[in-house]
């Protein structure tokens, strides 16, 4: 997080700089061209800036670039009082200030794809802002090439005419609003959908909804996903067929939100979440986005919905043991369907060479009593690893370069890790590679599981191999009364202390593999395997049948 601030405040002052030193070299020196040089620069520093803040206010930035392009431009031509310039300074001037409130208004309209609609207005407004520094751009190789001004007019009154046509089609929209909805309502209510998938969350989240996407689909209803940030629009498009709306405001959610939907699933305990649950016509299900004993996977707020499927009895159990009182038929035990594809191997790890460990450290959460991550004290245990000859996977969560401190220790287990396979040819698994492996594929290729308390271990628990767990707050015996999955599983110590003891559990005798076997009917219910994923997808379409299905007698 400090490092994404590091990176904005750095795009802003070199921006800025540059517009600045454009307009002092132009306005108050004779050096023409190195002050368009300047000016196009300071343009390249503001698309860059864009891209690191793309909700940025460049105002400042374009006007003063403007300016010294103007000035440049006049110094270019030797004419005096040239009115085409003139003109061409008033027009660049109502753009950059029409920019920003035109995006504004944009962002506040409902955008969707995989609909037979098109939104041109909105996205033409959100892309306004690269679209005057392409026109400034063009305005500086006018001024360098010293074209008549006409030609820097004829291309502000075109961008101009854009800007303006979008104005006033988003006028038309806020204060004449189509009777029944505009083009994604009407699309929406032809295709007629029975639930939908809501989220909110911050970038790079996605990963919460396309783990559910294939079982949601397999539930053989129509639906539709509906998402409150922008950013995640493309990518969740890309994973579905689905309809995905993006809702910025609540009057996009009433407009989204047609009358042939029956209930809203949930993967996260999101602040906006009660956005959706005021539409009290709906069943609201929380399914979450993995099962694990950290604190936030027995939250309070759960009990504001009206179903939680969990994946075994020990997510209901880790409720009470947190003290959240949830009336038990809220709770409906549906299994993982994640882990249906991921293999199981029945027999104990008993003395495996060269073996293929799989290490998931954790992110170091939002607060310092979530904070879970191994990454500060895990590089001696994985020296010790490849001492023994194993080949590692290091899979990091996807949340790890929020941290600057956590981003660095990674890059150096990484460097371990790339070294070691030069030397020895092992091929470990690091880095991007890691990251378009699936789960499933990183469980089955790997022998053994070294994680941090999330998730990842329960969905490794399916495939029966051994697995050990960092106790990263020292808790020592506490440990496994706060986290019960760490049981059946070899506790590693903070300070690394028990790693020879732990690894040869893990990888030689493994005396807790019996155990496993109890904690996984827990953890991930007792369900068929050729068949598991049919919990969930009989459960999901109990909440979608009508009443009248639930309470007509069986026939005779």
């Amino acid at each position: 997080m400090r490092g994404d601030l590091v990176r904005k405040l750095a795009a802003r002052c070199l921006s800025i700089g540059l517009a600045v030193l454009a307009f002092v070299v132009l306005a108050l020196t004779g050096a023409t061209g190195w002050g368009l040089a300047l000016a196009v620069a300071a343009l390249a520093a503001s698309a860059a800036e864009q891209r690191v803040r793309p909700s940025a206010d460049l105002v400042a930035e374009t006007t003063l670039i403007a300016a010294a392009l103007l000035v440049g431009y006049s110094r270019r031509l030797d004419d005096g009082l040239n009115l085409a310039l003139v003109a061409t300074a008033l027009v660049l001037l109502g753009l950059v200030l029409l920019v920003g409130p035109l995006r504004t208004a944009g962002n506040l309209e409902i955008r969707a794809a995989n609909l037979p609609v098109r939104a041109w207005t909105p996205l033409v407004a959100d892309r306004l802002g690269t679209a005057l520094l392409g026109l400034l751009a063009a305005v500086a190789l006018a001024a360098a090439l010293a074209l008549p001004a006409g030609v820097a007019l004829a291309a502000s009154l075109l961008v101009g005419a854009g800007a303006d046509a979008v104005a006033l089609d988003l006028a038309r929209r806020r204060f004449r609003p189509t009777a029944g909805g505009g083009p994604v309502a009407r699309a929406l209510r032809r295709h007629q959908p029975e639930f939908l998938l809501y989220f909110s969350a911050p970038p790079g989240s996605e990963y919460q909804v396309t783990m559910w996407l294939p079982y949601l689909e397999r539930i053989g209803r129509p639906f539709m996903v509906v998402l409150r940030e922008p950013e995640f629009l493309a990518p969740i498009a890309a994973a579905t067929d689905a309809p995905v709306v993006y809702c910025p405001t609540l009057r996009a959610m009433d407009e989204a939100l047609v009358p042939s939907l029956r209930a809203a699933f949930y993967v996260n305990h999101g602040a906006k979440n009660s956005h959706c649950i005021r539409f009290t016509q709906l069943t609201h299900v929380q399914l979450h986005h993995g099962d694990s004993d950290k604190a936030p996977s027995a939250n309070p707020v759960s009990g504001i919905f009206d179903r939680i499927f969990v994946a075994g009895p020990a997510a209901i159990d880790r409720y009470a043991r947190a003290g959240v009182q949830i009336p038990a038929d809220k709770f409906v035990v549906v299994g993982r369907p994640q882990v249906e594809s991921i293999e199981v191997r029945p027999e104990p790890a008993h003395g495996l060479t060269h073996p293929t460990v799989l290490y998931t450290p954790t992110w170091t959460g939002h607060h310092a009593d979530a904070d879970y991550c191994s990454l500060p004290v895990v590089e001696g245990l994985l020296h010790r690893l490849l001492e023994r000859g194993a080949t590692v996977i290091l899979r990091a969560h996807p949340y790890t370069a929020q941290n600057p401190a956590s981003a660095r220790q990674l890059g150096r287990l990484t460097e371990l890790l790339v070294a070691d396979r030069a030397r020895t040819g092992r091929q470990h698994v690091v880095g991007a590679a890691a990251r378009e492996l699936s789960l499933t594929e990183c469980v089955n290729r790997s022998d053994a599981l070294v994680s941090d308390v999330s998730g990842v271990i329960s969905d490794y628990l399916y495939s029966g191999k051994p697995y050990a767990v960092t106790d990263m707050g020292d808790e020592g015996a506490r440990f496994v009364e706060r986290f019960p999955l760490a049981g059946s599983g070899y506790v590693l110590r903070r300070d690394m202390s028990n790693m020879d003891e732990v690894l040869n559990a893990l990888l030689d005798t493994d005396p807790l593999a019996e155990a496993r076997w109890a904690t996984r009917r827990r953890y991930l219910g007792d369900f068929p395997a050729d068949s598991y994923a049919e919990a969930f997808l009989t459960a999901a379409r109990r909440e979608l049948a009508p009443a009248t299905e639930l309470t007509a007698p069986a026939p005779v």
